[in-house]
């Protein structure tokens, strides 16, 4: 079965207008979101990596830690990155965790154990759990991947915090809801997950206020 991707802004209008047809709830959540920006990346380690390294901070620090590890690294190969020494990337400003992390995925890329492009050919939950089988990445991290690298529509990071505040707030649910909550409530926007998503970060930044943090779950 062809997966259906989320490549343009003009596919976001789409899922949007289903959704609302699907929920009528997420009209109001789209009027008070506003722009729902598309969040493509190419695909690869360079993507993989980006992702990991903005987890729990601000996407200014992101932004900073990418540009000094880039330049540290002179470049964003795998075989580059396996290559920096942990005074490198303590000057970079990584985590231990994240520098493990980094640095495992580059190597299983290297073996020949994981092929990034190919991850976003395969059926979801085989390229999760091809993804979460490597040390440092878990479910939000392959996930995110998948809805930002591989452009999947129907893909719904409910262990996100960001999504989970967001969705606690549109629905006056007084609490923000756990992930199993979040999960079964995502169910009912099938086959659009990947653009709920894309909506609850965009009403998250805008109404919540929090547009320069990337929470995880």
């Amino acid at each position: 079965m062809t997966v259906r991707r989320i490549d343009t802004l003009d596919d976001v209008a789409e899922g949007l207008e289903a959704l609302m047809r699907i929920d009528g709830r997420l009209a109001t959540v789209v009027e008070r979101a506003g722009p729902v920006p598309l969040r493509r990346r190419a695909p690869g380690y360079q993507g993989l990596a980006e992702i990991i390294v903005a987890q729990m901070v601000s996407k200014a620090s992101a932004a900073a830690i990418w540009k000094r590890l880039v330049e540290e690294a002179q470049g964003c190969a795998p075989e580059q990155i396996a290559a920096l020494s942990d005074d490198q990337c303590r000057r970079i400003g990584l985590s231990r965790s994240k520098e493990s992390t980094l640095k495992g995925a580059a190597i299983a890329i290297m073996k020949g154990e994981i092929d990034p492009h190919a991850l976003c050919a395969m059926p979801a939950g085989e390229s999760i759990a091809a993804m979460t089988a490597l040390k440092g990445i878990g479910v939000w991290t392959a996930e995110v991947y998948l809805l930002f690298c591989a452009g999947h529509a129907d893909i719904f990071p409910a262990g996100d915090i960001a999504l989970q505040s967001a969705a606690g707030d549109a629905f006056g649910l007084g609490k923000r809801p756990d992930q199993k909550t979040l999960r079964e409530i995502a169910a009912h926007w099938q086959p659009w997950r990947g653009v709920a998503a894309r909506l609850f970060w965009a009403y998250y930044s805008t109404e919540m206020r929090r547009g320069d943090v990337i929470p995880t779950g």
